[in-house]
């Protein structure tokens, strides 16, 4: 009994050595090994690890993408004018042992530099844009170099920028109405530019129309008098002919269309010599008296 007893306390001996003598890094986790109180060692890559009892210590850092609020900061614009911005960056640990050196491992620390590097690089950017570029378009610009710069900087201290995203972008109460009267006075300038410029090419599209309808116009009375003017002749030659073949009959024709023009109406009272020519017919069919 008394070796059973001594054996369960070997084992147990045995395993809390064991115990204190191994760490487990899981992948989403960074490590450093401490040799009374200085680094060893860093680790990157997940699973068991050994170390030696109170000789060694383990720190152990979150290497997962962390969210960072910044909180709203006013920045001057290249015309003087304050802008209110609100943003965020996504970072994570990089290299446990730069970010233990620069911070003493603590994410209080670490967020502090960050936001100390954010708003310079926010600085000299908003600094260099006028307010309208930064409402209404650079906004991507501004984003893409304050990632660049500052992930540089902050590289230095074991950390990378994932990304950092401007949310909002607001003016002053004081200077909104301002900036906004003078942007609507821009845009009713550069309409008024393009409403002039339209007014002109309708001037001009209607000048041409215009010409256009003379010449159509001029041409088809053109054309209209050559074929009346050629019917006319045809009919002149075609009553040539016919007078031509049997002028008695020629002349009974037409004196007949002369009655019938001036007999319309049975009211109709003509005044006229009986022994006239117009009624030649009446006397003899052959118009001779």
């Amino acid at each position: 009994m008394a070796n059973i007893k001594f054996g369960l306390v070997v084992a147990g001996l045995l395993g809390l050595i064991l115990w204190l003598s191994t760490y487990i890094v899981h992948e989403r986790e960074l490590a450093i090994k401490f040799k009374l109180g200085e680094i060893v060692s860093t680790v990157t890559e997940p699973g068991l690890n050994w170390k030696i009892p109170i000789i060694n210590n383990i720190r152990k850092f979150d290497s997962r993408v962390l969210t960072l609020d910044t909180p709203s900061e006013r920045f001057l614009t290249s015309e003087k004018k304050n802008v209110i911005v609100d943003s965020y960056v996504k970072w994570r640990i990089i290299d446990a042992r730069n970010y233990y050196a620069s911070t003493q491992g603590d994410e209080r620390i670490a967020v502090s530099r960050i936001i100390s590097i954010l708003n310079d690089e926010m600085k000299g950017q908003f600094g260099s844009k006028t307010v309208r570029e930064v409402i209404s378009g650079e906004r991507s610009a501004i984003m893409e170099a304050v990632n660049v710069n500052a992930g540089a900087k902050t590289k230095g201290l074991g950390i990378k920028l994932v990304d950092v995203r401007i949310k909002k972008v607001e003016l002053p109460e004081n200077v909104r109405e301002s900036v906004f009267g003078r942007m609507v006075k821009e845009r009713a300038t550069v309409a008024k530019a393009f409403r002039s410029a339209g007014e002109e090419q309708a001037k001009g599209i209607r000048a041409n129309a215009d010409r256009q309808r003379t010449e159509i116009l001029a041409e088809a009375y053109r054309k209209s008098e050559e074929i009346r003017g050629d019917g006319d002749a045809q009919a002149a030659k075609i009553y040539a002919d016919a007078y031509g073949k049997d002028k008695d009959f020629y002349a009974f024709y037409r004196s007949l269309n002369a009655y019938r023009n001036s007999f319309k109406d049975s009211s109709d009272i003509l005044v006229m010599d009986p022994d006239s020519d117009f009624f030649k017919f009446f006397k003899d069919s052959s118009g001779i008296e």
